[in-house]
């Protein structure tokens, strides 16, 4: 009964992903946030000007795993890719005794999914990502970013569809993001965040909410280069409501981990990398995923 449910939804709602992860737990398995997608000085935001940042990222599963973290018996594999230009301005504007920051993120997604011999290809703009807050700077070190980002439901969906690159629902989410950036010794970086999601109106659906995290740790070497580990946590707090909920509430967890390197010219211009492994995964898939991030000043 467990495993025809999860079939259910991914077969008939899709939402596999905005991003990257995917799964079953939350309609059709995703999440409105790619976990993982932030590395180092992800709370470092640079002084004011404009900015874009380019995001990156291939994702690969081949099984599902159920409430207790077994792999179901189903042939399943999943293939996303994904590009992300983040456009960022920082004025020198006070706010809250930091600098407002804006940012907005145009997703580019191709999703390959297939369940049990049934296969279906997209590749479409996702949900787009608007949000705003401040930038604070403790000392050349210690940096912190406080803010809200909206996630709009601007991505296709059909309910019919196995797998749709949109989420037809809106998300707000809070988040704190801290980074302590030194050219030589340790490096760490964390961002913490909240997601509270409306229902999708096709499908009578509302997902549970999320606590999720993304962090690296590393060592600079001095030259520019920090070299260490990174991924994500993530769990779902609370249950699903909508037809054919389980009656665990469909919640899902997992935790990821990999290698992770960075190099900063000095100059504006940086770059982030990193592959990570999920593990202790519940009520969603479980797969690999490849991650870039750059930078460039205007």
């Amino acid at each position: 009964m467990q495993q025809s449910r999860a079939l259910t939804t991914l077969v008939t709602t899709g939402a596999l992903l905005s991003l990257a992860s995917a799964g079953w737990a939350t309609e059709g398995g995703g999440g409105m946030y790619p976990n993982g997608n932030e590395n180092y000085l992800t709370g470092a935001l640079p002084p004011p000007g404009f900015y874009v940042l380019g995001y990156a990222s291939s994702y690969r599963a081949d099984s599902l795993r159920d409430n207790n973290g077994d792999e179901l018996p189903v042939d399943f594999k999943l293939r996303v890719n994904a590009v992300a230009p983040r456009f960022i301005w920082v004025s020198d504007l006070p706010l809250a005794g930091g600098q407002l920051a804006m940012h907005a993120i145009t997703p580019l997604v191709e999703v390959d999914a297939t369940v049990n011999g049934q296969s279906q290809r997209k590749r479409e703009l996702g949900d787009i990502v608007l949000g705003g807050g401040a930038a604070y700077h403790v000392s050349d070190k210690l940096h912190y970013y406080a803010g809200l980002d909206i996630n709009a439901p601007t991505g296709q969906f059909d309910k019919h569809d196995q797998v749709n690159v949109g989420r037809n629902y809106w998300n707000v989410e809070p988040l704190l993001a801290v980074s302590y950036v030194q050219p030589s010794g340790i490096n760490a970086d964390v961002k913490l965040m909240y997601d509270y999601n409306w229902k999708n109106k096709d499908t009578d659906y509302r997902s549970g909410q999320e606590v999720h995290a993304d962090y690296a740790l590393g060592w600079g070497f001095g030259n520019g280069w920090v070299a260490g580990v990174g991924g994500y946590a993530y769990r779902q707090v609370t249950d699903d409501n909508g037809p054919n909920v389980a009656a665990h509430g469909n919640r899902g967890k997992a935790f990821a981990i990999g290698p992770s390197i960075k190099y900063d010219n000095g100059k504006g211009y940086f770059v982030t990398a990193k592959w990570q492994r999920e593990s202790g995964v519940a009520n969603r898939a479980r797969g690999s995923e490849f991650k870039l991030r750059m930078t460039l000043p205007f």
